[in-house]
């Protein structure tokens, strides 16, 4: 079925980061600069990259190239108080401007082409207002759907009417850089382009790689990342606050914005929906109004809504056309609307961002009394026994594991995993219906079936069996090699009071050892 995608005007200034780092330090926007958060290198200007500075680059190495390097420390809010005269500029010839991030602004492409004749006629003249408004270059791109419209102007293209699809094919599939985990698996399979992504059935990916795959799918065919029906919202779901005293300071302005965005994100959730695309409007005792859209991917939770409200009244009270009073009047609209389910949050990540931060506080106060391996987050992980794909890492740690979990892991148990996992395996023995021990051959065959299992200082029946299973890991290094076998097997029930239970067993240096119980 054909859908309509709306066609959208782009405006995307290069390296924004840096050049509104480079503005507030006032270091002219040629001095090789570059951000860096987490020690990485997220962004670098032209100067910074012809001396071979580069994205992901640790900060040392980036220095190394570049003696002279300047780097600034991330900050999400000095890009959005810096890019606001961008976002104005932009307005002052098209209505309907919505800012994507710091740094692009997207508008509906028909109001200005039609009011300039063409679309180069309007692409031409919003680069000129920009920089003569603003100082800062900027490059459009016209395209349809939000995705390829951004593309196009990172190429500083104007892609033809019903063209996008044709226009993302030859596209390197690291395009869709908001979702690594994604891109590395479809280049592991051989999929290297958009083009060879699109090709695939959408019913396909999204039963092989998962609903946000899906959604990843239609921007790589030319289409919305979400089918473009949307829930009217009520007209009761907009929130208004009335400060008093007006709100003339930045810190006052936060302090507003998180009230705000609590009690919009609690309507929503009241309708069982969540918000894309939200309209923030202020006004002054004096009259002056400013209003401005903000068009997001994923649906925008508390901090989300409240970080976007910041930014905007940083930018307007602090930009060069602040208002000459305090803010009276303060009003959010959610323009576009998703089913809520998408902001469901998993267990551990608390019922509400309220709880969720208290328990943060919490988890932080016992690590500050007993040290931070006090508080451990589990991460899942990959390996072949259940203690392997199971890693502990301490609270505020970046939750990586050290193995990947999806990559082939021969010789893995298969499902379902044990539910209790002993910190250290329990000593166990194994015997056959002559009260001899069970061996392993050098084949990981069974020497005599399984009778019996000495285990927790009682023998236990043995009423059925499975396995077993090799594992023969780091077979090249001697010293770091180990060769072990798995066993399953169901324990008969001893009495009333026994419960039937099955056990893992694995068989290393010639000794049986409980590596996992299932109930």
């Amino acid at each position: 079925m054909f859908e309509h995608v709306t066609r959208l005007l782009v405006v995307w200034c290069p390296d924004w980061p840096v050049v509104a780092a480079s503005t507030v330090a006032g270091l002219a926007l040629d001095t090789p600069a570059a951000v860096v958060a987490a020690n990485r290198v997220i962004c670098v200007n032209a100067g910074a990259r012809a001396e071979g500075v580069r994205r992901g680059m640790r900060r040392r190495e980036s220095q190394g190239r570049c003696p002279d390097l300047v780097v600034f420390p991330d900050d999400v809010d000095r890009d959005a108080a810096r890019f606001e005269p961008v976002a104005a500029a932009v307005e002052e010839l098209a209505v309907g401007v919505e800012v994507v991030r710091p740094g692009v602004v997207a508008v509906p492409a028909r109001g200005p082409v039609g009011y300039f004749g063409s679309e180069e006629a309007a692409a031409e003249r919003i680069i000129d207002q920009v920089a003569a408004r603003t100082g800062a270059e900027c490059q459009v791109g016209i395209a349809d759907g939000l995705f390829a419209a951004t593309l196009a102007a990172h190429r500083g293209k104007l892609v033809p009417p019903d063209k996008s699809p044709d226009f993302l094919a030859p596209l390197a599939i690291t395009e869709l850089d908001s979702r690594p985990e994604l891109v590395d698996l479809l280049r592991r399979l051989g999929i290297r382009t958009l083009g060879a992504f699109a090709a695939l059935a959408p019913g396909d990916v999204t039963s092989r790689f998962g609903a946000d795959a899906g959604l990843a799918h239609r921007l790589a065919r030319g289409l919305e990342e979400r089918p473009p029906v949307r829930r009217r919202p009520p007209v009761d779901l907009a929130v208004t606050h009335h400060p008093d005293p007006p709100v003339d300071r930045v810190d006052a302005a936060a302090f507003v914005a998180r009230e705000l965005a609590e009690r919009l994100h609690a309507g929503l959730a009241a309708h069982g929906l969540a918000c894309t695309r939200l309209r923030i409007h202020a006004s002054t005792a004096n009259g002056e109004t400013h209003d401005r859209g903000w068009r997001c991917a994923e649906p925008l939770t508390p901090s989300g809504i409240a970080d976007r409200v910041r930014w905007q009244l940083d930018g307007w009270l602090r930009g060069a056309g602040r208002p000459s009073a305090g803010v009276t009047l303060l009003r959010l609209d959610p323009e576009e609307l998703v089913d809520g389910r998408a902001l469901q949050l998993g267990l551990w990540q608390g019922g509400n961002d309220e709880r969720a931060e208290r328990a943060a506080r919490a988890m932080v106060h016992v690590q500050g009394l007993l040290g931070p391996e006090a508080v451990l987050t589990p991460v899942l992980s990959g390996g072949r026994g259940p203690a392997d794909q199971v890693h502990l890492v301490p609270w505020g740690d970046e939750r990586a594991p050290p193995a990947p979990p999806d990559r082939p892991w021969p010789g893995r148990l298969p499902a379902p995993s044990p539910a209790v996992v002993p910190p250290v395996p329990l000593p166990a023995a194994v015997l056959d219906k002559d009260g001899a021990e069970v061996g392993v051959t050098g084949r990981f065959l069974l020497s005599a079936p399984p009778a019996s299992v000495v285990f927790g200082g009682k023998p236990w029946r043995v009423a059925g069996w499975s396995g077993p299973w090799p594992a023969d890991e780091r077979w090249w290094d001697p010293e770091s090699a180990r060769r072990r076998a798995r066993l399953q097997v169901l324990l008969a029930e001893q009495s009333e009071e026994d419960s039937q239970d099955a056990l893992l067993l694995v068989r290393e240096n010639k000794r049986w050892s409980v590596e996992g119980i299932y109930r």
